[in-house]
């Protein structure tokens, strides 16, 4: 069709009548901002990037119907400014679908097929999977179409809370896993609506944030491997290859309605923060859905695959992700497309910030090199619109590049501390030389962020994540068991630094059981009360177990949902991760965001052993004590004393004196039921202010108390 006016009841002659015709219908040159799709008066403005396409045509499609209903070539010098293809279609509505075909050179490095159907790459919403796990029937599955949605939404003066990182306590969840489960009795399991079912939950544990596994969309059914032990479908559960950078995962809307997911989502983000919890995005910017030269072709490689993709000299691509393919992320068009997907779920959508997938990535230039100063980093290190928005790199890849603590950061970026982790998996599992280790996490891993000008809360510590033993597990399992996957106990990390407490998986030894609770239960200490921003993995406070898988990538059945009554069965638990997320808020000397002390305010540290100023850091030793005091303004004096025996026997462990204030007791870890935790209204005072008898594989808590505020043990 030519670039010329056509009525709108011409056009419906044609094609049937369309709800999303009205008045005049014509195609003009339109402008070649912005990108993507854009409703103006009287019509509807496209303009997609491509440098290399020789041929660009718009597609217009009914929803629901396979074969589009209109195409409309553009014209290279009419449509076109620069590298971006634009037109502008007046008496168009909001209602039509719309996708291009591109046309241009075929050989490496370039991808271009007329034939293929290309999803616009700044749609905000797709087609073809708005039910999870069930193929569409399109002769082509990897066929999206985009859609238009109407932007108005109601956030009735809702803003990103800007809550201090170093106050937030970050809990992983995945939007399906989380509700799926029959067991989870919300009314729309699996979606964002089930998230909002479960804030009342979220609000009593008491964590400040959510960190969602990727929301944008993705294939669950890419896969065609099967359980080998019962021959069931596996999916790509986790959502870690996407195909959009901005449309959300249609499947986890509640609603049929095409589009819905916008809105949905824009609810759980309002919910979210009516109950003062932030929401941040766990982002793939590195790599995307497509694969290598296998993989299928959704957008990116059919609009430009030069530009969007890191390729080799003889056009292969480049595999820094582990996953096919790898993102071209500091073209400085690449660039600009990420800092505005940021800039959208900021703006539009009201996150709160992001954890950015395999983030060493961002870090390399076009040819795979590690730039020293990369752009895009400092792009969105500096951006104005991202100004109060919290950046969590996981500071590595796939192709060995490991920058936990020397990330380029700008002051802003934070980092997965997976130093943390594996510091304190080999304290508590026992192994030698790790007491000098644990220290240093416990007290904010001065050694990865001081010297770099950071503060402690630029760590997230944690010990599980979604990519792992879940806490339980770590506990149960010596060895990784992931044959369900289908890749013959192949894939996984085999270094788990975990410790089965004397049997592998399941038992029924009361011994065993009542040593992992308590090995839980130390992990669960060392981790809140460490200085720096601990994150905890959903389920593991109420003790969920993937059976000893520790990559379950795949599995969309119990393995990875959260099964609800599991949390009746593990009160006590439960309620030992709530405690300690409370005490954490109510003592400002864990949340105290400077290696430095200013003013005479903030924490002072001093280490012991058994005995007073004697810590022992060797190979054999096995123990350590940390007396945190000091004062913030307007509040007064605190100490805290937290004693760490991994021993298998029991030891003495001297108390410093303190002036007005007695010793009482927070936490025990070797006690049983409810004495292993106390509520910080009622904590019992020492008999013994000298000393306290720590058990073997036992953490204890201790706090100054003034008299009056305490009761005898």
């Amino acid at each position: 069709m030519n670039n010329k006016s056509i009525m709108s009841t011409e056009f419906n002659s044609r094609y049937g009548l369309l709800s999303f015709i009205t008045g005049d219908f014509s195609f003009q040159r339109g402008h070649p901002l912005p990108l993507g799709a854009s409703v103006q008066r009287g019509g509807i403005n496209f303009a997609i990037f491509s440098r290399h396409a020789t041929a660009v045509t718009l597609l217009l499609f009914q929803p629901g119907v396979e074969t589009e209903i209109v195409a409309f070539p553009f014209d290279r010098k009419y449509n076109r400014t620069g590298d971006v293809w634009h037109a502008f279609i007046s008496g168009l509505d909001p209602g039509v679908e719309y996708a291009y075909r591109m046309d241009g050179p075929n050989l490496a490095p370039h991808h271009f097929n007329p034939t293929f159907v290309l999803a616009d790459p700044y749609a905000i919403a797709l087609t073809g999977r708005r039910h999870w796990g069930v193929k569409t029937g399109q002769s082509a599955d990897c066929f999206r179409r985009a859609l238009l949605v109407n932007p108005d939404y109601d956030w009735e003066h809702d803003q990103p809370i800007n809550r201090p990182l170093a106050d937030s306590i970050i809990y992983e969840l995945h939007v399906r896993g989380f509700t799926m489960h029959p067991s989870s009795k919300v009314a729309h399991p699996g979606t964002f609506r089930g998230i909002i079912d479960k804030i009342p939950y979220l609000k009593e544990l008491g964590i400040t944030a959510v960190e969602l596994l990727p929301v944008t969309e993705f294939d669950e059914l890419e896969s065609d491997r099967t359980n080998p032990e019962n021959g069931t479908q596996l999916y790509n559960f986790w959502g870690y290859h996407p195909l959009s950078f901005f449309a959300l995962k249609a499947a986890y809307a509640a609603d049929e309605m095409p589009g819905s997911e916008v809105n949905e989502f824009k609810d759980m983000v309002k919910a979210l923060h009516s109950a003062g919890i932030e929401v941040i995005l766990d982002v793939v910017y590195n790599h995307t859905g497509e694969g290598d030269h296998r993989g299928p072709v959704y957008a990116f490689k059919g609009i430009d695959n030069k530009v969007y993709y890191m390729l080799d000299g003889d056009g292969s691509y480049l595999n820094f992700s582990g996953c096919g393919n790898t993102v071209n992320c500091n073209h400085p068009f690449v660039r600009s497309y990420i800092l505005e997907s940021l800039r959208y779920f900021v703006m539009e959508m009201h996150v709160d910030g992001f954890r950015f997938d395999l983030a060493s990535i961002l870090g390399r230039d076009q040819g795979g090199h590690v730039l020293a100063s990369p752009p895009l980093l400092e792009q969105i290190a500096g951006d104005p619109i991202l100004a109060n928005t919290k950046l969590i790199a996981e500071a590595w890849d796939a192709a060995g590049l490991y920058q936990v603590g020397s990330f380029p950061n700008w002051g802003r970026w934070a980092e997965w501390n997976g130093r943390f982790r594996d510091d304190i998996r080999r304290f508590v599992r026992g192994d030698g030389g790790a007491v000098g280790h644990l220290a240093t996490r416990l007290a904010g891993s001065s050694d990865l962020y001081e010297l770099g000008g950071r503060e402690p809360s630029h760590g997230i510590n944690f010990i599980t994540c979604h990519d792992g033993f879940t806490l339980s597990d770590l506990v149960a399992y010596s060895e990784k068991h992931n044959i369900q996957n289908g890749e013959n106990n192949a894939d996984g990390d085999n270094n788990n630094l975990s410790w089965n407490c004397g049997i592998e998986g399941n038992t029924e030894n009361p011994a065993i059981l009542n040593l992992r609770e308590r090995q839980i239960r130390n992990l669960a200490i060392l981790l809140i009360l460490s200085r720096g921003v601990p994150m905890i993995l959903a389920g593991d406070e109420i003790g969920r177990s993937q059976n000893g898988n520790n990559n379950a990538y795949c599995q969309d059945n119990g393995i990875s949902w959260l099964d609800w009554d599991t949390l009746e069965k593990n009160r006590g638990l439960h309620r030992f991760f709530r405690l300690l997320i409370a005490f954490r808020k109510s003592h400002c000397l864990l949340r105290y965001d400077s290696f430095q002390l200013k003013d005479g305010y903030g924490p002072r540290i001093t280490w012991h052993g058994f005995k007073l100023g004697q810590p022992d850091w060797g190979e054999h030793s096995h123990s350590v004590a940390m007396h945190l005091a000091g004062a913030m303004p307007n509040r007064p004096a605190d100490n805290l004393y937290l004693i760490a025996n991994n021993h298998n026997e029991a030891f003495d462990f001297e108390l410093p004196k303190l002036d007005g204030s007695q010793w009482c007791r927070f936490a025990d870890t070797s006690l049983n039921g409810d004495e292993a935790i106390v509520e910080c209204e009622h904590l019992p005072q020492l008999d013994n202010q000298r000393s306290y008898r720590v058990n073997g594989r036992t953490v204890v808590v201790l706090v100054g108390v003034l008299p009056h505020h305490s009761k005898n043990a």
